[in-house]
């Protein structure tokens, strides 16, 4: 499914997107991988096989939306056709709705939704010219519930997943598709890299013992569940530590569930 196939990883430095990385070098996918960090991109590309297809790297910094547009016209260029886009690029800041400033929203959502928005938008009529396409769009099981200090990346995680079911609906008889990803615990960096509000206090510091339980899905295993699940035609994909216990959650109690997750955070 995937060899010689051209495959757009955005956030590939770090985390899921190398992992994505590596494993569709595996199969042969043909790889256009992007990062806000260079030496962390030129990390992954040392990381894939020798016999690996052709691959390129781009510096993209996916809240700026121009850039994303002109990534989209460069790839295209550079390879001739793109089959698979992983909206993957994310960030996290920690604060409670009080806490975080409007600046500090803005910014979280800049990243995770409009990043996502214009990586669906900058590649789409590409898919819709060739028809043939898929769009994999990562969420979060934040995408799922509500959860006390991450207000902010709820509101943008929950937008990923308002913007690609709407998206199954559009699509359908086209040739193009689009999945959308939620994952759980995975053990990546955002944990370690997230940002604190400048208002933050006790309230915020909570939630680093929630993410030190949770995070325990190595990105290997979550990127071979995506894999799996592109390859099964699967609109929703639920992957890592609690995600189907917290999907389900969502679903059996959806307005008592936050007792719930206050027992999963202990």
């Amino acid at each position: 499914m995937f060899k010689g196939k051209v495959a757009v990883i955005t956030g590939a430095g770090s985390g899921i997107g190398r992992a994505l990385a590596q494993q569709l070098a595996t199969l042969g996918a043909n790889l256009a991988l992007s990062d806000i960090n260079r030496a962390s991109l030129d990390e992954t590309l040392a990381s894939l096989p020798a016999s690996s297809a052709k691959t390129r790297t781009y510096y993209l910094d996916v809240s700026d939306r121009e850039a994303i547009f002109q990534h989209a016209e460069q790839v295209v260029a550079d390879f001739g056709e793109v089959h698979f886009v992983f909206n993957n690029a994310g960030a996290t800041i920690v604060g409670t709705i009080e806490h975080l400033s409007v600046a500090e929203i803005d910014w979280q959502l800049g990243v995770n939704l409009w990043g996502v928005i214009c990586g669906t938008k900058a590649f789409l009529p590409y898919m819709l010219k060739q028809r043939q396409g898929c769009i994999i769009n990562i969420s979060s099981v934040f995408g799922i519930v509500g959860f006390p200090t991450q207000g902010a990346y709820n509101i943008s995680k929950f937008g990923v997943r308002g913007l690609t079911e709407c998206l199954w609906s559009e699509l359908e008889g086209t040739g193009v598709r689009a999945v959308c990803v939620h994952p759980g615990g995975i053990r990546t960096a955002i944990g370690q890299a997230a940002l604190r509000c400048a208002a933050a206090d006790e309230t915020e510091a909570e939630f680093d013992k929630f993410a030190a339980n949770l995070l325990r899905t190595s990105p290997q295993h979550c990127a071979a569940d995506i894999l799996k699940g592109v390859r099964k035609g699967k609109k929703r994909i639920i992957t890592g530590y609690r995600a189907s216990e917290i999907f389900w959650m969502s679903r059996l109690i959806p307005n008592g569930y936050p007792w719930l997750l206050k027992k999963l955070a202990r």
